[in-house]
């Protein structure tokens, strides 16, 4: 159903056929999802309005046709040929044919139906269950409910698709034939959707539509909302499993805080991190969502947002995990499409260049930015586009790539960003820039940023500004020191109100690089002044979680335990966040603390009015107990009181089955599955399924 609702309201937004009015805005609409048209997501699909097209164009061929074959059925005179008795007596005895099969069928229906009940009835009995008696089902191990719970989690991921009685869908072979009421359950009307069908008018409500899809699919997207946003703080409060970009950096964290303590507790946190487990069974998934970004690309051309999150997603549905592994980069044949189609798009370029240095070819990545940043000056001044992110990106992978052990990156990031700052015709590299060359990029710079100063104080900021901000400071940092790169962005902040700050995803970003550098030259610093800019950052964006992150690791590195314990609290006093508590919760069991301090901040967090019903934060403290305290008792009683809080989340109720099959005994677990039907959750798999193949395995296996 939310497949069906997401796909139902982007056509009707962004797909929409213009000059219609709202009654038949929606009737035609009707016609197009009971239709076998393709929807956005699935191959093939055109867009409703260039689906209309098609088919009317289609409708007026086949009228064309037709005319044709009537005239050709007149004669010489203008009569028409007489049909003959002997086809409608034809025509007649076709039908009465197929009346008397239909009755026929239909009276043979109730024998077969017979015959397969009594083959069920027979397979029950053999297995022992009495089918008139099917409430009191006799399970003896506990692990035929996890094998169910396996079945259930697989038939979710997999059956997330309407479908359509006239789509003729195939299905993967290993999922077997789906049953009939299943596939009922699955087909998804045009009146179940119609009173959720709403227009959006403005460019911002329908990107952001675009990009809660993504996000809903857990498809990988770049930060597109500031983390004050209502929409993060949702997205937040309603999760079950970390989204992959807080579990990279929670990682990263956790590697760095385990590195010096040597404690055989927190070996087993990667438990809580396990986001990612099903993502080897979401290739379809990700190819939905590549389809999907690929047609919203026709309603925002040259988005290089939507660019990103189809690449990457080519990438996640080719090669599923470990995609660093790769020596090819799998998205090179969807980038190159993509660029024939548009040679004018820059900044796919670099998006392309980008992807390329991730899987490490680092010599492709730099043919393509040249390409592009040469192309610039080739096209007309009137669509000649904003080169500052292609410029930033170059220098930024050679900044990086020298972090790495390559001699010549840095010179390499100077020289591309001298061209900028100087504003002359970019040339590849050849060598490191002269000292003329630095003097022009630098007053360049300063030029460019006086004249951004005026349009941030009437707060128009854009992605631009920021990437030009941060190639100076960047440049600053590379030819005069790392003092002379902070003032720059510590000046940028002062050209903008406080509160537009706190709005402001790019500005945002803007502060998220500064911490970057700071925690570069952390050494340098005085650890009280990073300490103090770390606190403010709380203070301006309480929910992003690498301020999150670097607060944690500077704390543990050059702080005390307590200093780090009381600034975590006071930040989650002043605003109250799932996002403080789970990387406090990150340091006290990497670090190996005690169990009840470890208790006492799980529940600290859970009697939280806001937080009492927040599913990951009580999966983590199932997990806790279960596979890092291995207090069983204690597991068994946080889980019941997790799904008495969140009855609704079914992922939460299968963690029962799955981690906790060795604590709950076979009446436990048969009584959980119970209370799940009654509680409404959409259960697919009956437990005689499991049953049978429990006893088929039996039978065929050797003596």
């Amino acid at each position: 159903m939310a497949t069906a609702l997401f796909q139902a309201e982007i056509e009707y937004s962004l797909f929409c056929p213009l000059g219609l009015s709202k009654q038949s805005k929606k009737r035609l609409f009707e016609h197009f999802w009971s239709s076998n048209g393709a929807r956005i997501g699935e191959d093939g699909a055109l867009g409703w309005s260039t689906w209309l097209q098609k088919e009317e164009e289609q409708r007026q061929k086949l009228a064309r046709e037709e005319s044709l074959d009537v005239q050709d059925e007149v004669g010489w005179t203008g009569w028409f040929k007489p049909s003959a008795k002997d086809e409608d007596v034809e025509v007649l005895d076709t039908a009465v044919r197929n009346d008397v099969d239909a009755e026929e069928s239909k009276e043979g229906s109730g024998g077969e139906d017979d015959e397969q009940k009594d083959d069920i009835e027979s397979l029950m009995k053999a297995l022992g269950i009495d089918a008139a008696a099917s409430a009191d089902i006799k399970i003896t191990d506990a692990k035929t409910w996890t094998k169910w719970s396996e079945e259930e989690l697989a038939r979710d991921i997999n059956n997330w698709m309407p479908l359509r009685r006239t789509s003729g869908q195939d299905f993967p072979e290993d999922e077997g034939e789906l049953r009939d009421e299943e596939q009922l359950l699955s087909v998804i009307l045009y009146e179940e959707v119609c009173d959720f069908l709403f227009s959006t008018v403005s460019t911002e409500a329908r990107l952001s539509l675009i990009i809660q899809f993504i996000d809903f699919y857990e498809g990988r997207t770049p930060q597109w909302t500031c983390t004050n946003s209502s929409n993060w703080a949702e997205k937040i409060l309603g999760m079950e499993n970390a989204p992959h970009s807080l579990m990279e950096d929670m990682r990263k964290v956790h590697d760095v805080l385990v590195k010096k303590h040597a404690d055989p507790l927190s070996i087993s946190f990667e438990i809580l991190l396990n986001g990612s487990e099903e993502l080897s069974r979401r290739g379809n998934v990700m190819k939905f969502l590549r389809n999907g970004a690929l047609l919203c690309l026709s309603a925002f051309p040259q988005n290089y947002i939507l660019e990103e999150i189809a690449l990457v997603a080519e990438e996640l549905s080719s090669t599923e995990l470990h995609l660093s592994s790769c020596s090819v980069t799998p998205c090179r044949a969807l980038a190159k499409t993509l660029l024939k189609n548009n040679r004018q798009d820059i900044l796919l370029c670099g998006v392309y260049a980008r992807r390329e240095a991730y899987f490490g070819n680092i010599e492709h990545s730099r043919k393509i930015f040249d390409m592009a940043l040469l192309s610039v000056e080739e096209l007309a001044v009137s669509i000649r586009p904003n080169a500052s992110l292609l410029y930033f990106w170059y220098a930024e992978i050679e900044f990086a790539n020298s972090q790495s052990g390559s001699s010549d990156s840095l010179s390499r990031a100077m020289h591309i960003l001298s061209f900028f700052g100087s504003g002359t015709r970019y040339c590849p590299f050849k060598g490191p820039p002269s000292s003329l060359q630095q003097l022009k990029a630098r007053q360049g710079f300063k030029d460019r940023i006086k004249l951004l100063s005026s349009s941030w104080s009437r707060g128009i900021i854009d992605d631009d500004g920021v990437a030009m901000i941060c190639s100076a400071a960047l440049f600053e940092e590379l030819t005069s020191g790392w003092a002379a790169g902070l003032e720059i962005l510590e000046h940028s902040f002062t050209m903008v109100l406080p509160e537009r700050r706190r709005q402001s995803s790019q500005l945002e970003f803007l502060f998220l690089y500064y911490m970057k550098m700071l925690f570069r030259h952390r050494m340098q610093l005085r650890i009280s002044k990073v300490w103090e800019d770390i606190e403010k950052g709380l203070q301006i964006y309480p929910l992003n979680p690498n301020i999150h992150g670097v607060l944690v690791e500077i704390g543990y590195l050059h702080t005390s335990p307590n200093k780090l314990r009381c600034t975590l609290d006071d930040a989650y006093r002043r605003r109250p966040s799932v996002v403080t508590y789970l990387y406090a919760l990150l340091f006290e069991m990497s670090t190996g603390s005690s169990k009840h301090r470890i208790r006492a901040l799980f529940e600290r967090a859970l009697e939280e009015d806001a937080f009492h019903h927040s599913v990951i934060l009580w999966r983590w403290y199932v997990a806790y107990e279960r596979s890092i305290a291995c207090d069983f008792p204690a597991a068994k009683r946080v889980f019941f009181r997790a799904i008495h809080a969140c009855p609704w989340s079914k992922r939460l109720w299968l963690d029962g089955f799955q981690k906790l099959e060795s604590i709950l005994n076979v009446k436990e677990l048969s009584d959980l599955q119970e209370v799940m039907r009654d509680k409404g959750l959409n259960l697919r798999t009956d437990i005689y399924e499991i049953l049978l193949q429990t006893d088929g395995m039996d039978t065929s296996s050797p003596v």
